[in-house]
């Protein structure tokens, strides 16, 4: 775990508040954003509570320096309320407001830890953040929550994915591979090198050409399951 504040007393309070909690080493503090990079990139800690305001880069920018798929989970510290939307656009796994109780800084830390499910029936590769409930995405330049489970299906669009939420439509700035990795596996399923579906929204699979199926959905929406992603069939049935 990785403890980033310019303010060696508040570097101090949030030590004293992790190290009660059970499991917890620091391996290392730093007081700027290039300090925390470095840190980041040299002892690959799993947690890292970052300081939105620091001296020489923001927390917001320490956090777009690593690729969503292998960052680690961070919770964003701030004296600023109106920072804690920007804080989960940047896909942050918590935003805590100073002052703070030592029982926040707990439940911040189990939800950080919650980012990195390794087992139990929505497994993950490990590594991999979570999807939560909501994904904040961006749409004509306002921010906009959209709950997971309301996801029909995903497709590729170069370095975004295009989220199908009934007749709507949201553009979110992730890989199709970086979001597969993140979605449970007993819930989406990768049919294409370009999309992504959710179980229950299909309605049927019709055998088509060249070993591919055609994916029907129930509203209609038909799509291919590509021959090349058909062993991942394999693992429903019986």
């Amino acid at each position: 775990m990785l403890v980033v504040d310019p303010d060696r007393s508040w570097r101090a309070v949030l030590r004293r508040a992790l190290e009660r909690l059970p499991g917890v080493e620091i391996a290392a503090e730093s007081e700027d954003g290039g300090g925390a990079i470095e840190a980041v990139r040299r002892l690959r800690p799993d947690v890292v509570f970052l300081e939105a305001d620091l001296p020489d880069l923001s927390g917001f920018d320490v956090v777009a320096s690593f690729p969503l798929e292998t960052r680690p989970a961070f919770v964003l510290l701030t004296s600023r309320e109106t920072a804690a939307v920007r804080a989960f656009e940047a896909d942050a796994a918590d935003c805590v407001v100073k002052p703070f109780a030592s029982e926040r800084i707990a439940a911040a830390l189990a939800r950080a830890r919650g980012s990195y499910a390794a087992n139990g029936s929505d497994l993950e590769v490990p590594g991999k953040r979570r999807l939560e409930e909501w994904l904040l995405v961006k749409r004509d330049g306002r921010s906009i929550f959209v709950r997971v489970a309301d996801i029909d299906w995903i497709e590729s669009a170069r370095n975004n994915v295009i989220l199908h939420v009934g007749a709507e439509k949201y553009v979110h700035h992730e890989t199709t591979s970086g979001i597969e990795a993140r979605l449970s596996p007993n819930r989406f399923l990768r049919i294409h090198r370009s999309t992504i579906v959710r179980i229950d929204r299909v309605r049927e699979l019709v055998p088509w050409f060249n070993g591919d199926y055609r994916v029907t959905l129930k509203d209609g929406t038909e799509l291919t399951l590509s021959e090349s992603y058909r062993e991942r069939l394999r693992r429903f049935r019986v």
